[in-house]
């Protein structure tokens, strides 16, 4: 196997293990802060949310599965580093997913303003790599299968729309203190 796709992997286990380690850390640390994660979302948008995580995580597999195979030697993205790029904005999706929890957390415990906007701008960085992805998935070549591109592609749509829309935007606008 091509060392960037065995790269590719390991920061998908250490960076997945972050995620959900931050994430049982959270909850083991903090049970009843539930309702306070939601960050003022209204109560008739939290389903669509419930959705769009499942949603949004069948897609992750999905363009994951096509971006590892890929040639990582042929991968070429217009204007980026080929395949490497990959490498890249899956580690920084998931290391900004990862720190999210606890920058909430402790946003919520100081009670400080400037961490509301340090919270905001981390989601702001997830969102931006998100899109990031999605146009690498757009503009790699070669193309392997275009069904399975396609089906990347649609994957990616469903994790930008957590990612960008739900979370940068509609999260992040409702979060204050």
């Amino acid at each position: 196997m091509h060392q960037l796709k065995k790269s590719l992997i390991l920061i998908n286990i250490l960076g997945g293990l972050a995620v959900l380690g931050s994430y049982a850390w959270g909850f083991l640390t903090f049970p009843n802060a539930a309702d306070i994660l939601w960050g003022g979302v209204p109560p008739d948008l939290r389903p669509v949310y419930t959705v769009s995580m499942f949603l949004a995580a069948a897609g992750y597999f999905i363009f994951s599965i096509f971006i590892l195979h890929l040639d990582a030697d042929k991968a070429e993205i217009p204007k980026k580093n080929g395949y490497r790029i990959f490498n890249a904005l899956y580690a920084v999706i998931l290391i900004s997913s990862a720190l999210w929890l606890p920058l909430t957390m402790l946003t919520i415990r100081q009670a400080s303003p400037l961490m509301v906007w340090l919270v905001r701008l981390d989601l702001a960085v997830v969102a931006i790599a998100s899109l990031g992805l999605f146009h690498a998935l757009l503009k790699v070549h070669p193309r392997k299968t275009a069904w399975l591109q396609r089906l990347a592609v649609l994957g990616c749509v469903f994790f930008c729309f957590q990612t960008v829309v739900l979370d940068a935007i509609v999260w992040a606008l409702n979060f204050h203190l």
